[in-house]
């Protein structure tokens, strides 16, 4: 496989950079020394210029190629918090904080551009500026928003920007994308229904919130069924619900919650509405009350047609054309590159993991085998999108 050989080399070094992150999980924004760590190394690269505090705890490193005569800069992104979550294996780099754990591979993406950025460093081979965004507050924080908010883009003159993250299930040295949707719009809703509450053993004195709620829940069921176009990816779960404090009585309320996963602003939008409407409708017709809250989530991510075929073709450099899929099937789960996609047209593309634990369990890890594609992607990326004339 065509993987650049200095990847190969720095192999086992970029390893121990990953399990010393593994070892130190930080969550959200606070990770401080992850960050600080980042910084160093970079320094230590010889980079260009290397700020900090950008979306809080962001870091971003700048190489300059050998020529500059483009004036073009790409931004090559990576995450580097962890979840809250306990570690259950037993490797010698196993997490020393408990409840805390790199259980989404961030440690992997990290080290992974850090090595691409040595190699970087050392050969600027190419035309123009990579920027190396290295970001806080994946999981849930939307750290890929503040760092955009903090100027990001405009700050650097980025004016494409890139992505990668591992999945487990897909072969070590595999890669797949897809043009336009990949990743869902993760959306939550919080509903409170309240009846008339009454002794059980007299229901018809009161307005019941349970058996309302299970009504409720069940015409949830048919905005995908039959609302929405069997061609479009929608999700709705109640995941959550709470009522009553005693077997003998019907409460006056009920509490309940879950996620919307679209593929779509469209189809967004219209569960939203649908979710209000079906709640309000079935709370009117039984003499009950109810509130309706919506949090937005992360955008659609969304691959750009010219950006995701350049990402193909690189990758098919590191992998060979049998071992990229480039329609790859779409994924409900949220990714926030999405808001850096809004502001910048780019690819996001997933890397084989192999036979592993999947995503956010207590037993995943990052494989390490998958290091050399991943820093040959992330080089092979600068030197073919700003090659030297």
């Amino acid at each position: 496989m065509p993987i650049v050989n200095r990847m190969a080399e720095l192999h086992d070094e970029i390893t121990a950079w990953r399990h010393e992150i593994h070892a130190n999980p930080e969550l959200l924004y606070e990770v401080h020394e992850t960050a600080a760590g980042v910084a160093e190394k970079l320094r230590a690269f010889g980079c260009d210029e290397v700020v900090t505090g950008i979306g809080r705890t962001g870091v971003v490193g700048l190489v300059r190629g050998r020529a500059h005569e483009s004036g073009h800069v790409v931004g090559f992104r990576a995450d580097m918090d962890a979840l809250p979550i306990t570690e259950i294996t037993e490797r010698p780099y196993k997490s020393q904080h408990p409840g805390r754990m790199h259980a989404c591979g961030h440690d992997g993406h990290t080290a992974m551009l850090l090595g691409a950025a040595k190699y970087l460093c050392e050969t600027r081979n190419f035309d123009g500026t990579v920027a190396l965004i290295f970001q806080p507050a994946e999981e849930g924080g939307a750290g890929g928003k503040a760092m955009v908010d903090d100027g990001l883009m405009d700050r650097f003159g980025i004016r494409e920007v890139y992505g990668m993250h591992n999945l487990p299930g897909l072969e070590v040295g595999s890669f797949a994308i897809r043009e336009g949707a990949i990743m869902a719009a993760t959306d939550e809703f919080q509903i409170r229904v309240k009846g008339k509450g009454s002794h059980a053993a007299m229901p018809h004195l009161g307005i019941d919130p349970i058996v309302l709620s299970a009504e409720i829940i069940s015409n949830l069921q048919t905005i995908v069924s039959r609302t929405n176009s069997p061609f479009e990816p929608l999700v709705v779960s109640v995941t959550q619900l709470n009522a009553g404090t005693a077997l003998n009585i019907i409460p006056e309320s009920v509490e309940f919650s879950g996620t919307i996963r679209s593929m779509s602003a469209e189809g967004r939008s219209m569960a939203m509405d649908r979710i209000k409407c079906i709640v309000e409708g079935l709370c009117s017709a039984h003499g009950a009350e109810c509130e309706v809250h919506f949090n937005s989530g992360y955008p659609v991510t969304f691959n750009h047609s010219d950006e995701t075929g350049k990402a193909v073709n690189t990758a098919k450099l590191v992998a060979g054309d049998g071992k990229v899929d480039p329609d790859y099937e779409p994924m409900m789960g949220g990714e926030d590159f999405s808001y850096m996609l809004l502001e910048r047209p780019g690819a996001f593309i997933f890397v084989g993991n192999g036979d592993t634990a999947g995503l956010h369990h207590p037993a995943y890890d990052f494989n390490d085998e998958a290091i050399p594609y991943g820093t040959s992607y992330w080089a092979k990326l600068a030197e073919t999108l700003m090659p030297i004339q």
